[in-house]
């Protein structure tokens, strides 16, 4: 996510940016931290240090992920609008887009009556409560949150999205059931999945996304990030 923030410094900076699209994985696996979330239970270090995790913060707000059986996404472009609601959605029609193109319906998170968004404010893990800015499945469960963070007239989103979850690590750290679901269960109808399936549902994924990207934005790519697989618009 450092590449994350570099590219955005560029992007805001330049006076024809080209904006970019990116997708990676977690090795290891890691916590990461919105920008503002501060204090965090002191047996997170624990647990990372039993599972191999690392703790970082991301450049955006947010509440804590649990990356790892995840595809991560980054869009930075530019900003045609003061309204940031607008512009998320804008952003991330492309990713109900390509689920739509598998088979996932996708549609934006409704916080209920018992949890009204604000609840969100107050709850460690991105994942626990859908709000109006997060893409869940038919049955409301997450699969996709993100965020956002801005600088002059430029955004960068990013989000995670669920492939297979780790429930019992989820509960482990959030010590409370996590309403996400995976893209394995949504598409095969099952979460018990090994890395292989993980690795050739990504790719399925990243296809997917990019095929709705170019189109919903109306861009050919050219491969500038090669390590990263990331793209430019």
């Amino acid at each position: 996510m450092a590449l994350d923030s570099w590219l955005l410094d560029r992007h805001c900076q330049e006076d024809l940016p080209q904006s970019v699209l990116r997708f990676y994985h977690w090795s290891p696996g890691a916590i990461s931290l919105g920008y503002h979330q501060r204090e965090i239970p002191d047996r997170w270090h624990d647990l990372a240090i039993a599972y191999g995790l690392d703790i970082v913060r991301r450049p955006s707000g947010g509440r804590a992920v649990l990356h790892g059986g995840d595809l991560t996404y980054a869009v930075i472009t530019n900003v045609n609008s003061k309204n940031r609601r607008a512009v998320y959605a804008h952003i991330s029609e492309f990713l109900v887009k390509g689920l739509a193109s598998l088979g996932v319906r996708l549609s934006y998170g409704q916080p209920s009556y018992n949890q009204p968004e604000r609840v969100y404010i107050r709850d460690r893990n991105c994942f626990a409560t859908a709000t109006s800015a997060d893409l869940v499945a038919s049955d409301g469960r997450k699969l996709i949150g993100s965020a956002q963070l801005y600088r002059h007239n430029s955004v960068l989103q990013h989000g995670s999205i669920a492939i297979a979850p780790n429930y019992e690590l989820l509960e482990q750290i959030f010590e409370s059931n996590t309403s996400v679901v995976g893209l394995a269960e949504l598409l095969d109808g099952t979460a018990n999945v090994d890395e292989s399936d993980v690795e050739n549902l990504s790719d399925r994924l990243i296809s997917a996304l990019t095929d709705a990207a170019a189109q919903h934005f109306d861009v050919e790519f050219v491969d500038m990030l090669p390590p990263a697989k990331g793209l430019a618009l």
